[in-house]
């Protein structure tokens, strides 16, 4: 019998929400499945933090208009100013939180790191590496394209891609977001003896945060910002 393997399949999001981080936490290996069409107006490349005059875009610029069929990782950054953009927003939003003045130089000089990468995945990959890092969070993360050449995996439709990566790295469970039930085809995971689980995002405790009512679908770094080392904590659901 092969030994039991959760595996999650997911193209790289510009610093996500805590759903984002819970979802590699349930994981025994995580693939960035980046080669893959980048869609516009999606997580690919902004996020949203809270401020004092409410929700706010970060959104890194990237070169789109006419490339219609580009990839995630063949997308590159337009404007090279995004970072110093971004970290000004973060700070006038949370310069009051608990936990600033102990993440903030943490988080800027890694986002700075990446200031000079000309390619959006590329951005994507060092952050999440390293928030990664700061949660205790040692998942595995791989690229899909160090699992299966680019060609084979761009000429599958979506359910023979996710099949074929999770083939590749002996998976027996495949744990997905729950937006991937109107398209994938269970019963062929199950023809080749893997399960498919679906993420559940309920249950996550509120945390202290700044400005009003919680918010809870925005960025990580709300949650590390507001609650500094305590962040771990807040991404394991409670149980009902």
């Amino acid at each position: 019998m092969r030994p039991e393997k959760t595996i999650v399949i997911t193209q790289s999001n510009y610093l996500p929400w805590r759903g984002y981080f819970d979802l590699i936490c349930s994981a025994d290996e995580v693939i960035l499945l980046d080669s893959v069409q980048y869609t516009r107006r999606d997580w690919r490349n902004r996020n949203r933090i809270k401020t004092s005059t409410g929700l706010a875009w970060l959104t890194v610029s990237v070169e789109a208009k006419g490339r219609y069929e580009q990839a995630i990782d063949e997308t590159h950054i337009a404007d090279p100013a995004w970072c110093d953009t971004h970290i000004r927003s973060i700070e006038l939003a949370y310069r009051r939180a608990a936990g600033f003045e102990a993440i903030s130089p943490w988080l800027f000089a890694t986002m700075r790191s990446t200031a000079r990468e000309s390619l959006l995945a590329q951005v994507n990959e060092v952050l999440l590496r390293e928030i990664c890092k700061a949660l205790a969070i040692e998942v595995p993360i791989m690229r899909c394209t160090d699992v299966l050449p680019r060609e084979d995996l761009r000429r599958l439709e979506p359910t023979e891609r996710l099949l074929a990566l999770a083939k590749a790295r002996g998976a027996t469970c495949y744990l997905s977001g729950p937006s991937a039930k109107a398209y994938l085809d269970v019963d062929r995971f199950a023809a080749q003896g893997i399960t498919v689980a679906w993420m559940d995002y309920g249950g996550y405790a509120d945390y202290p945060q700044l400005w009003g009512p919680f918010e809870p679908a925005v960025s990580i770094v709300d949650l590390l910002l507001n609650v500094g080392d305590a962040a771990p904590r807040y991404l394991a659901r409670q149980q009902v």
